[in-house]
C-alpha cells in the first residue's frame, strides 16, 4: 500500500505491473537511492588515505587506527545476509529510510570522535545501518523498472557502485589535505538528506509479510563471514598463519560455514531460500560478481602505492592518472543498456572479460619508468571492460529468479562482491610483500661490486651489507618484478573465470518469470 506522497501513477513495488510508473517517478526514485548507494560505497574507501591524520589526532598507534577500517567491513559483511529478511518482514521502503537515517546520522558521529574508543562503535554502527543500502538499491530499481528496462537500470546502479572505489582515495585525500579528517564522514550529511527526503517521498511501500527468521542459520552465517573477514583484514599485520590469531579465525571461518550449510540442508526454513541455488544463472553471476570484486579492488590495492611510492607521483596525480579507469567503467555501463538489447549478454561478458586479461596483460610489461599514456590507457582498457561485464551479469543474475526472491539474492550478491573484494586485496598484498622480500634476497645475491668495495663489505652476499645507493636500487627492481607478478596472477584468475559464460541461459530464452 503506497503512501499519499508517493506518485499515485508508481505501482507498489513488487506488484505485477511495478515498473510502469511515471518517467519521473522512476527518474527520483533512482535519483534517491543512487545517492544512498554513493554515499555507502564511497565510505568503504575513503577514510583510507586519512588514517595517517586520523592516528595522531585521536593519539593511537598504526596498529590500531585500522580498526577503523576493519570495524566497519566485518559489521557490514555481517549485516549483509539478512537484508531479504528484514526487507520481508518490514518493507523495503521501511528499512530503507532507516538505514539512510542511522548511515547519515553515525557518519556525523564519526567524525565528531574524540577517541578511537567511540571512533570503533560509530564505525560499527555505520557497517551495521550501511550494509542494506546497496542490495536495498539493486532491489528496488529491479522492480521499480519494467523488464526491458533492467539493462539501463543495471548500467546506472553499476556506475554508483562502481564510482567509489575509484573517487574514494582521490575524495578523501583533497578532504584531508584542505579541511580535516572529519570531512571524510562529514560529507555523507547533504548526500544523506537528500536521499533521505527523496526516498520519503517517491519510493512506494512494498508488500510485507511474515516468516520465521533462522536465528541459527543466521548466527553460523556471520560467524563465517565474520572470521573470514578478521582472517583477511588482519592476516598481513600478523605474518597470517604464524599467529595464532589467524588461525583461530580459519578455523572459526570453516566451522562456521560447515554447520550453516548442516543446519540449512536439515531445516524446514533455512535462512537462505534453497531456490537460489537451484537458479543456475543466478549461481554463476554471483560467481562472477566475485570475481569482478577481486579485480576491481585488487588493482585499485596495488596501483596508489605503486604510483606513489615507486614513480613518485603526489596524491593529486595518482588520483587523475587512475581517472580514466573510472570513466572507461561509466561509458561502458551506460551504452551497454542498449548493447543489450541487440547482442547476446553472454558476448558482452566475454568481450569484457577479453579486455580486462588483455588489459592486465599490458600491465605485467610495466617497468618504473612506465608512461603516464600507458597506465592511463591500460586503465581506461580495463574500465570499459569491467563495465562490460558487471551490467549484463547484474542483469542475466536474475533474469530467472522469482521477483519474491530479489531482496535476499541482492543481498548475497553484495555479499560476494564485497567478499570477492576483501580476498583480493588479501592475496595480492600477502603476495606483494613475500615476493618483495624474495626478490630482494636473490637480487642482492647477484650484485657484483668493484673488488675493492667488496673487500670492505662484512657479507658479500647479504643484502645489509650494500651501499645505500645500491641497495636502494636493489628494492626498486624488486618491487617492479613483485607488482609484475601480481598483475600476471590477476592475469590468470580473469582468465580462468571466462568459461563460467557458458552456464549462463540466453536470456531471450531462459524463459523468465511474469513480474
Amino acid at each position: 500500500m503506497s503512501r499519499s506522497a508517493a506518485p499515485a501513477a508508481l505501482p507498489a513495488a513488487g506488484s505485477s505491473d511495478s515498473g510502469a510508473g511515471t518517467s519521473g517517478g522512476e527518474l527520483m526514485i533512482t535519483v534517491s537511492i543512487m545517492l544512498a548507494t554513493i554515499m555507502q560505497v564511497l565510505d568503504t574507501t575513503i577514510a583510507n588515505v586519512a588514517l595517517p591524520h586520523m592516528q595522531g589526532s585521536l593519539g593511537t598507534s598504526s596498529d590500531q587506527i585500522t580498526w577503523v577500517l576493519t570495524s566497519y567491513i566485518v559489521a557490514a559483511a555481517i549485516m549483509t545476509p539478512p537484508v531479504g529478511y528484514l526487507a520481508q518482514r518490514f518493507g523495503r521502503r521501511q528499512l530503507f529510510l532507516w538505514s539512510v537515517a542511522g548511515f547519515t546520522i553515525t557518519s556525523m558521529l564519526c567524525g565528531q570522535a574524540g577517541s578511537l574508543n567511540e571512533m570503533i562503535l560509530w564505525r560499527l554502527l555505520q557497517g551495521v545501518f550501511g550494509a542494506s543500502l546497496v542490495p536495498l538499491s539493486q532491489a528496488t530499481l529491479l522492480d521499480t523498472y519494467p523488464k526491458e528496462k533492467h539493462a539501463s537500470a543495471m548500467g546506472i546502479w553499476g556506475v554508483g557502485v562502481m564510482i567509489g572505489p575509484v573517487l574514494g582515495p582521490t575524495l578523501g585525500g583533497w578532504l584531508t589535505e584542505y579541511y580535516s579528517w572529519r570531512w571524510v564522514f562529514y560529507i555523507n550529511l547533504p548526500l544523506g538528506i537528500l536521499s533521505l527526503v527523496g526516498i520519503y517521498l517517491y519510493v512506494p511501500e512494498s508488500e510485507t509479510r511474515k516468516q520465521r527468521f533462522d536465528v541459527l542459520g543466521f548466527a553460523m552465517l556471520a560467524l563465517a563471514v565474520g572470521a573470514l573477514q578478521m582472517l583477511l583484514d588482519r592476516g598481513e599485520q600478523v605474518e597470517w598463519f604464524e599467529a595464532l590469531e589467524i588461525q583461530l579465525y580459519a578455523i572459526a571461518a570453516a566451522l562456521g560455514l560447515y554447520l550453516f550449510i548442516a543446519h540449512s540442508r536439515s531445516t524446514a526454513t533455512p535462512f537462505l531460500s534453497s531456490e537460489l541455488f537451484r537458479d543456475r544463472n543466478y549461481v554463476t553471476g554471483v560467481a562472477f560478481i566475485f570475481v569482478v570484486g577481486i579485480i576491481l579492488l585488487a588493482t585499485l590495492a596495488l596501483l596508489p602505492p605503486y604510483l606513489q611510492q615507486w614513480k613518485g607521483y603526489p596524491v593529486v596525480t595518482t588520483g587523475l592518472v587512475l581517472m580514466p579507469r573510472g570513466i572507461g567503467t561509466m561509458v561502458s555501463m551506460m551504452l551497454v543498456g542498449r548493447l543489450l538489447k541487440t547482442i547476446d549478454a553472454r558476448y558482452l561478458i566475454l568481450l569484457g572479460m577479453g579486455l580486462i586479461s588483455f588489459s592486465l596483460w599490458e600491465m605485467t610489461g610495466f617497468s618504473l619508468q612506465v608512461s603516464r599514456g600507458d597506465i592511463i590507457r591500460t586503465g581506461l582498457v580495463q574500465g570499459l571492460g569491467l563495465g562490460l561485464v558487471f551490467v549484463p551479469i547484474s542483469t542475466v543474475a536474475y533474469v530467472t529468479l522469482a521477483p519474491q526472491l530479489r531482496g535476499e539474492a541482492t543481498a548475497l550478491f553484495s555479499l560476494s562482491r564485497n567478499l570477492g573484494s576483501s580476498i583480493g586485496v588479501s592475496i595480492v598484498m600477502a603476495a606483494l610483500s613475500r615476493n618483495l622480500w624474495i626478490n630482494q634476497q636473490q637480487l642482492a645475491e647477484r650484485v657484483q661490486l668493484p673488488g675493492g668495495l667488496l673487500g670492505s663489505l662484512p657479507s658479500a652476499d647479504s643484502i645489509g651489507a650494500l651501499p645505500g645507493a645500491v641497495m636502494e636500487e636493489v628494492t626498486r627492481q624488486a618491487a617492479e618484478i613483485a607488482y609484475v607478478n601480481d598483475f600476471y596472477m590477476l592475469m590468470w584468475i580473469n582468465i580462468a573465470a571466462m568459461p563460467l559464460v557458458f552456464l549462463l541461459s540466453n536470456p531471450d530464452k531462459a524463459g523468465a518469470p511474469k513480474r
